[in-house]
């Protein structure tokens, strides 16, 4: 009954755990961390999916945005940021929204700021994980505000794009998508993200 209700409340799996030890009984799903041998062919796969988006950027991130691996088009892109920030552990959002970070450069900073706190607040409001509050109280310190402009119709809703200062005189204009496994083996492979950059006109 309590497994029932989960799925049908919805629940990620994390709290689906949650929800069956409140309840007296054990976890249903395993929840390793990434280094995990058993989830080593499953790391595989998310690498070669990310090698197969070159040449665009694509990286994956966990539960918490901490980047867990990129290709090989990613590197350029976040290069100009300050050491600290691209110190493992790398958090994608404190990296786009720092001002030592990307910030500088993404030519709609307050269109992209809303789009990230947005989506990180959505995550909040679904899991209440205080790493993620802490995280979102963070960003939402960062210098500049986020744009009270309506999206661009262009995207119909759909997609926000980023617009990049390529550092010699243009600009990368990117959408973006998230992949999540739509049959997940664990809470850890659950809560992985595979953000993936489509170029577009300016």
């Amino acid at each position: 009954m309590v497994a029932r209700l989960a799925e049908r409340l919805d629940l990620p799996l994390r709290e689906h755990n949650s929800l069956m030890i409140a309840a007296g009984y054990a976890p249903r799903y395993p929840d390793a961390p990434l280094e995990d041998p058993g989830l080593a062919p499953a790391m595989a796969v998310v690498r070669r999916l990310l090698a197969a988006q070159e040449p665009h950027p694509a990286l994956a991130i966990d539960r918490h945005w901490t980047l867990v691996a990129a290709n090989a088009c990613v590197t350029p892109l976040i290069e100009s940021a300050a050491p600290a920030l691209l110190k493992p552990p790398v958090n994608v959002l404190r990296l786009s929204l720092h001002p030592d970070g990307l910030a500088p450069r993404i030519r709609n900073l307050g269109e992209w700021r809303r789009h990230l706190l947005e989506r990180l607040a959505v995550q909040i409001d679904a899991t209440g994980d205080p790493v993620l509050i802490a995280l979102l109280e963070e960003l939402e310190a960062y210098p500049g505000r986020a744009s009270s402009m309506p999206p661009d119709p262009r995207y119909a809703g759909l997609a926000v794009p980023l617009h990049l200062d390529d550092g010699k005189g243009g600009t990368l204009s990117f959408i973006s998508t998230t992949t999540v496994f739509g049959a997940p083996l664990s809470v850890t492979l659950s809560e992985l993200a595979i953000e993936a950059f489509y170029p577009i006109g300016g």
